[in-house]
């Protein structure tokens, strides 16, 4: 791989599709490399924007305007960084020559939860926990009493958990989905029913595909909440035989799927027993740790395999945390606590610069790192209880 230099005839041009806070790491990333970064998202000031030598603003479901927007820039490196994108103009635009990161067909598989899921347990024949797709509300009564309560009902295309819900009970049918058809990314829709897993926990198996070969991170431990993490720590305890089961499932996958980058698989643990959940093809929410965990962050890494250079060993630098703090409201955040909040030894913050909450909103995280994990953990928590956000109209 040859790099050029930024805003020059040579420039290595590297087209974001989403520009939150995963991707503003990936484009500092990818700045260090040398890369020129273009960022693209639906809404103006987006965090990975701020940091880009430029930005476009535009739906990435509208496919006329996303190839517009590459024919005018010419990327030699397409990156999907969000699930909503128009896939099909991918397909497109990789057939006429233009690379997509790992791959127009992985991102198109991943856009919607029934594409990889039909994948993983229908070609792949990987466990799963049991499904139904539905369209109506008729469809998810049929489907809840064939599956059975509790069990748990997502939009196809949603993303932090937005029209989720756990259905524990048949009156909570209705009101579920309403939710799911307002949560949805690209509107109301389709939606899955999963039967609900007695799991003991979850992880997920960040694994880069680069030029160099395969390589699994150490496992992540997390916790969900409302469909979105809570927290995150690295590594998690988990038997021998669990363990190479997971980072089977996690490269049979991601050589299924195919393309340079970082995957982020995510995996039931019930036992020594491993059940597929989902995956994206890109830096995952719960890899925020890696900032303080490893010896390269997963940005760091996705940056390196997608650019075709090869990646080191992953080694494990210190057991570590993470901890985001939500905003809940409408308005400009501002943080408070800050000093509090670092005052301790191996300890960060990253404020994502979001323009505007609305809702419930991830607007920073909270890492910490110790020798020992359950420290690391307490010191994450107890950074983000102390930073306060403040929503100003």
């Amino acid at each position: 791989m040859e790099i050029g230099t930024p805003l020059s005839s040579s420039a290595t041009r590297v087209l974001l599709l989403g520009s939150g806070e995963l991707g503003k790491e990936v484009a500092i990333e990818l700045h260090r490399l040398g890369c020129e970064v273009i960022a693209c998202d639906r809404y103006e000031f987006a965090p990975a924007m701020q940091v880009a030598h430029r930005s476009h603003v535009f739906s990435m479901l509208d496919g006329d305007e996303l190839r517009r927007v590459v024919e005018l820039e010419q990327p030699h490196l397409i990156v999907p960084e969000i699930e909503a994108i128009a896939t099909k103009t991918l397909l497109t635009l990789e057939s006429e020559g233009y690379r997509v990161v790992p791959t127009a067909r992985a991102a198109d598989l991943t856009m919607n939860r029934e594409g990889i899921r039909r994948f993983v347990a229908e070609e792949l024949q990987i466990p799963t926990s049991p499904y139904c797709f539905v369209e109506t509300l008729g469809q998810l009564r049929e489907a809840a009493k064939q599956i059975g309560l509790p069990a748990v009902l997502k939009p196809i295309m949603s993303s932090s958990g937005k029209g989720q819900t756990v259905l524990r009970a048949t009156a909570d049918i209705a009101q579920a989905w309403d939710y799911a058809q307002e949560g949805g990314r690209s509107g109301a829709g389709r939606c899955i029913l999963e039967g609900f897993i007695s799991f003991d926990y979850e992880i997920t198996v960040l694994t880069v595909s680069a030029v160099n070969g395969m390589q699994c991170c150490p496992p992540i431990g997390h916790v969900q909440r409302d469909g979105d993490y809570r927290e995150s720590w690295q590594p998690i305890a988990m038997s021998e035989t669990a363990w190479e089961q997971a980072q089977d499932i996690a490269k049979r996958v991601v050589a299924s799927l195919g393309g340079w980058g970082i995957f982020g698989v995510e995996l039931f643990v019930c036992g020594d027993e491993i059940i597929f959940s989902e995956v994206s093809p890109r830096p995952h929410d719960t890899g925020l740790v890696t900032l303080a965990s490893l010896n390269m962050s997963e940005f760091a890494l996705h940056a390196r395999a997608i650019l075709g250079i090869p990646v080191p060993p992953i080694e494990l630098r210190i057991p570590a945390a993470s901890v985001p703090i939500l905003g809940n409201g409408t308005g400009v955040p501002r943080f408070v606590g800050l000093a509090e909040a670092l005052s301790e030894p191996e300890t960060q913050v990253r404020l994502f610069s979001k323009p505007i909450c609305e809702g419930a909103r991830r607007l920073a995280v909270c890492i910490a790192a110790d020798q020992n994990l359950e420290v690391a953990r307490e010191r994450a928590a107890r950074m983000a209880a102390e930073i306060t956000v403040e929503l100003d109209a």
